[in-house]
């Protein structure tokens, strides 16, 4: 192959190389809150600024999200299906680590957001999480340890949580009890962190 053919396509070689070595992918063990922060460098400062920012711990903002997205940045829901078997639409606007819905996103944004922030960045998305459990425990009266309540507000949004619209969702209960055990776990875990 001639040295000019080759210096056009190598960019084409490269440039797959390139975004799949840049991209992050979730942290391997999500079960130990110590083990996310040893391989996520960054993400224990956002996680304690957030913390700090909002005043919601920080087992109560790691165990939302791990239940919301499992730390994938760009999660969005299942396509609903037709016919059974095409693709179709999504459920709803819900993106990124936190799972927001774009009309929450905005209130954030206008509300508290800073510069640009992204819901695929994890230091916005936790940042948004504090913010709303934050809003939830001034509205709600929710404890912002409560992590299993603060879930349900946050999955059912606080009119539907103050309506009870999760006591028709048995399924939703469950969840938020793993919410809670989750919490409770990464509570333990934190203080051995090193």
């Amino acid at each position: 192959m001639p040295v000019n053919e080759m210096k056009a396509i190598l960019p084409l070689i490269l440039l797959p190389l390139f975004v799949t070595a840049c991209s992050s992918g979730p942290p391997r063990n999500t079960n130990d809150v110590c083990s996310i922060f040893d391989e996520k460098r960054g993400w224990y400062k956002d996680a304690r600024q957030a913390s700090e920012r909002w005043g919601t711990p920080v087992h109560v903002l790691m165990a939302i999200i791990k239940h919301e997205s499992s730390y994938v940045a760009d999660a969005k829901p299942p396509r609903k299906r037709l016919l059974g078997f095409i693709p179709w639409k999504r459920p709803s606007s819900a993106y990124g680590y936190a799972q927001a819905l774009d009309t929450t996103w905005d209130e954030y944004k206008d509300a508290a957001g800073g510069w640009f922030p992204d819901r695929d960045d994890f230091d916005d998305a936790i940042d948004f999480v504090g913010w709303y459990t934050a809003g939830s425990s001034r509205q709600l009266g929710i404890s912002k340890w409560d992590a299993r309540s603060q879930y349900l507000a946050y999955h059912e949004g606080r009119g539907g949580y103050a309506r009870g619209t999760y006591k028709r969702k048995p399924w939703l209960i469950n969840t938020a009890k793993r919410v809670q055990q989750t919490a409770n776990k990464y509570a333990v875990q934190l203080q051995y962190c090193t």
